[in-house]
């Protein structure tokens, strides 16, 4: 029989081994099972979630008594049993180090766009006169109240088809103060939002079909509508390059995240110019385009190519969403 764990690491030890053993998935806040663990335990105790585990200001020594260890016990089981990621569970997700309420209602975010406003790697691209930023497909706020964070003097948009992840935004806009910086609008990607914008900020549906097939049950858990792209995984952003140029002021840039359809994206758009940016998972998973290179990709499609017959053969636009 195995001992009943007296402290807070072995606590956590315990509670790692049995979600490895349970085969989760993680992904949604963690990357492996004891850090998953350690987000569960310390949640359910009520201790910090930074709290030391080592060193000469460690809690991983402090003792947990035999209802503690019972509480987190029933919560290990609701995380093993329903599959749901543990954001969902805490109805917390921290992003660059900051809060986030998260329920079902909307996707739990992890967005490597975060780490690029954070670390300024966005700065180069804009100006003194970058004071608009849209945050596309918001889903629960955490771009757009980051954003704002990072720069004082914008306002921005969050915009989202789904009028429930309008509603997690909201609570995050209230939990921040930001009231007055950062307005929710419900669009169908750009259908309803005013422009133009100094910079637009994306992280659209983008997992393909097959992907989508195969997706563990965590995140079979988040809603559809703010992964699926269809069968390539380009839908929603199809969309959204053709309808970008006449949103954004002559100077802005798009950014746009794509996740791991990078060769999709480049079957997709050959022609299109992008810049793509340093994340920490490589320099595939975000990509830049400035207006200019939208708007000439843009006119090239439509810009019928010479031929000998006499007849216009020019490709068609998707359908404007403007």
């Amino acid at each position: 029989m195995t001992p009943e764990p007296k402290t807070v690491i072995a606590l956590i030890d315990q509670a790692a081994e049995q979600l490895t053993r349970a085969g989760v998935a993680f992904g949604h806040g963690t990357h492996n099972a004891f850090d998953e663990a350690a987000w569960l335990v310390l949640w359910r105790l009520g201790l910090p979630l930074d709290a030391a585990l080592d060193g000469p200001e460690s809690i991983a020594d402090q003792p947990v008594e035999t209802g503690q260890r019972a509480s987190v016990a029933a919560l290990l089981r609701m995380r093993i049993e329903s599959r749901k990621p543990s954001a969902y569970l805490t109805q917390e997700a921290w992003l660059q180090g900051v809060p986030f309420y998260v329920d079902e209602r909307a996707i739990v975010p992890r967005s490597f766009i975060a780490e690029l406003l954070a670390d300024g790697s966005l700065d180069p691209w804009l100006s003194e006169h970058t004071r608009t930023v849209l945050d596309l497909c918001t889903g629960n706020g955490s771009l757009a109240v980051l954003a704002a964070m990072v720069w004082p003097d914008v306002t921005v948009d969050a915009a989202d088809i789904s009028p429930d992840a309008l509603a997690v935004a909201r609570i995050n806009v209230e939990r921040h103060a930001l009231q007055a910086r950062i307005r929710l609008i419900e669009s169908d990607g750009l259908r309803a939002v005013p422009g133009p914008y100094d910079l637009i900020l994306c992280n659209p549906p983008y997992v393909n079909a097959q992907s989508m097939a195969a997706l563990p049950a965590e995140y079979q858990a988040e809603p559809a509508l703010a992964l699926a792209g269809g069968a390539d995984g380009m839908d929603f952003v199809r969309q959204l390059l053709v309808d970008a140029p006449t949103h954004m002021t002559p100077d802005a840039v798009l950014v746009l995240e794509i996740g791991n359809e990078r060769d999709f994206f480049e079957l997709a758009f050959p022609t299109l110019e992008v810049v793509w940016l340093e994340t920490s998972a490589g320099e595939d998973q975000v990509l830049l385009s400035t207006r200019d290179a939208l708007q000439s990709w843009r006119e090239a499609l439509t810009s019928p190519p010479r031929n000998t017959s006499g007849t216009d053969s020019g490709l068609q636009l998707p359908a404007s969403g403007t």
